[in-house]
Formats: C-alpha cells, structure tokens, sequence
C-alpha cells in the first residue's frame, strides 16, 4: 500500500506525545513491511522541513499554531505529487476535515474526542472552536473509515451520529520485552505512588495530590511521584506548598524513558485520576512493569482499566475514594503483587505487532470497500 498520513506532530516533535507514539509504532512496522508510509505534519523552529523515521518520509510544514491553516493545503501538493492508496488523518486535535473534496479511501484514526472537556484545559474561546470543530465530524467524515483506540471512543463516535459499522476497535500495543517487572525487591519499602504523563490541567493530577494529603492523615509514609512536564506545573507546586507536602512529592520534570520504567517498577500503584482518555498508554506500560494502577471510572481508561484485577477504578472527582484506595494498596503489599502480576499478564495480550496487523487489515478492507469507507 501507499499511504499518507496527516497528523499535527511528528515523534521527533518537542511536543510529541501518546499520539505520536501510536502513530509511529503501527506505521513504522508498516513501512519495515514494504509499505510506502508518508506523514505531512507541523514543524516548529529549528526542525528540518524534511525528515525520515522509522521508515516514515516526513514532510513538515508550518508550526503548531499554524498547521490548522497550512496542513490542507500540504495535503493537497502531497496527493498530487504521489497518488496514495489510502489517506489517514489521525484525529489528536483539531480536526481538518481532509475528506472533503477527495475520493480517496480514508481512514480517521480516533485517540478520543474532548467534547465538553476541552471546557476544563482551556480558555473558553479556544475550547469552544474545539468543542465545535468536533460537532460535524459525523457529517465531514461520513464515508471514512473510523480507527478507535478503545471501546469508549467507539461509543463516543456512534453516539454523535457515525454508523456502527464504520467504526473498528483496535486497541494499542506495549512493548512488553522492554516494559518488564524488575527484580524481586525492586518496589519501594514505602507506599510510592506515581503519575507520568504531561502536566495538564484536565489530567486531574491535583485529585491525586489531595488524595495523597487526605490518605497521610493516616499513613503519613505515603509519597508521589510526578514525572512529565507543561504549562499546569506552578499550579502542581502552589498546591503542593499549601497541603504542605513539600517532603511528600517529587516533581521530576522531564525524565528518559529508562528512568520512566524504573519508576514504573519502584511504584506501588499508577495513578491516573483524568475525566477522559482515549486508552491511557502509561496504565499499560505501567502493567507491563507489573505495576497496578487507581485511574478515574472515566472513558478510556475504564476500557485499560480492568477494575479488581489490574488495579481499582474510582468514580472522577472522588478524592476521598482514591485515598481510600491507597490506603487499601498502602495496606496490603500482597494486593500490590496480585493486581501487579494479573496487569503483567493483561499487558502481555497487546502487542504493537497485533495493533499494526489489525491497523493493515483495517486499511486494506477500506480500500477495498468491504468496511467503512
């Protein structure tokens, strides 16, 4: 196959995320397959306007404030300049409705869709053009092929009017060769709970530091650690200043995806209070690492989730009821060991190469015709 895919940031991007990660371990094993795998993305100051990786030719244009307005247009000169077999817009932001005025077979990869979530990150006149920039989706893609992360972005989707026979559930990969358990004793002395990801407001990281302050009333040896980095940071500190939980959190900042696992392994629980994801990719490395995780009964993540037996989850918002699940971890280090081994052995069904043979078959039945598209 020839394909083209659109997405706003590449891997190498200073603000790649999950996103970008799934994107690139399902296409790069397509590329190291034979296939002919192209990306059209947004590039910022200093990165070269063309690149290859993992076998995935890059054509950058424009920034991250300005790819909305530039990206079509890219498109359109990458379809003219080599005809693909298939488009494929991955939809992590805001969408560019690139169906529209191409017969191309099309295929919308669909992390998750924010809807009125978008209220709590950002600024109301921002949040508005996304929350509305999602309401056509139905109609602007009514002929693609949906490529859902997880049950509840499938919901999610035919609940807004997209046809059930045009969404697939594929669910993301971990790599569970380099996501291992570490050695017996490797785990903290200490009750240590841990968060990594991006520091967003939405991501409900201070429900996690409340829990911790209202769960050391009663174990103060309790501890988080924080590790990620963005703009929510000086909110992180001002609340950790007046819970007084200096000596009790750690802010790592930035760390290496060597140090990410060791504190996958050192924790005694991921913690992932957030009100909607698409999947939650560091509850799975985290249960690869046989690390359970206490994450909100929230989209998404009650799909990687799997309540009583990789970890707990707890309805959003509910500070006490995440305290008291620490508690119970803090409480009981065989639990720990259980929902750590059954998260192991959950992680250990999903593989990249399985997410990629499903991502390939997916695309040629849209091809094809013989799914939606």
């Amino acid at each position: 196959m020839n394909i083209l895919l659109v997405n706003w940031q590449d891997r190498a991007n200073p603000y790649a995320g999950g996103a970008e990660i799934h994107l690139f371990e399902i296409f790069g094993r397509l590329a190291r397959q034979g296939h002919r795998v192209r990306l059209v993305c947004s590039g910022w100051k200093g990165g070269a306007a063309r690149a290859t990786i993992d076998g995935i030719s890059i054509q950058r244009v424009g920034g991250r404030n300005s790819f909305a307005l530039l990206g079509r247009s890219a498109v359109r000169r990458a379809v003219a300049a080599e005809r693909p077999d298939i488009l494929v817009e991955d939809i992590n932001k805001l969408p560019l409705f690139l169906p529209i005025g191409t017969s191309l077979p099309f295929c919308a990869i669909v992390p998750h869709l924010f809807g009125e979530t978008a209220f709590d990150e950002a600024p109301w006149p921002i949040a508005a053009t996304v929350w509305a920039a999602e309401r056509p989706l139905p109609w602007a893609y009514r002929r693609a092929g949906f490529h859902a992360i997880s049950e509840s972005t499938r919901d999610d989707l035919i609940a807004r009017g997209v046809s059930h026979d045009h969404v697939r559930v594929i669910h993301p990969g971990v790599d569970s060769r380099r996501f291992t358990p570490g050695p017996a004793g490797r785990r903290s002395t200490l009750p240590n709970f841990l968060y990594v990801g991006r520091l967003k407001r939405y991501k409900g990281i201070g429900l996690a530091i409340e829990a911790l302050a209202l769960a050391r009333r009663q174990r103060p040896d309790l501890r988080l650690d924080i590790a990620g980095v963005g703009d929510y940071r000086a909110e992180l500190e001002r609340q950790i200043r007046e819970l007084e939980l200096e000596k009790a959190v750690t802010l790592h900042g930035f760390v290496s995806e060597e140090r990410k696992i060791d504190l996958m392994r050192w924790a005694w629980a991921n913690v992932f209070p957030s009100p909607k994801e698409g999947w939650g990719i560091t509850v799975i490395e985290a249960a690869a690492c046989g690390t359970p995780s206490l994450a909100s009964d929230s989209p998404g993540l009650r799909d990687s989730v799997r309540h009583g037996e990789t970890g707990f989850l707890i309805p959003h918002g509910d500070a006490i009821g995440l305290a008291d699940r620490m508690l119970e971890l803090a409480d009981s280090p065989l639990l720990v060991q259980r929902l750590g081994q059954q998260a192991r052995r959950f992680a250990e069904e999903l593989t990249w190469e399985q997410t990629a043979a499903a991502t390939e078959c997916h695309l040629t039945d849209i091809i094809t015709g013989e799914a939606g598209g």
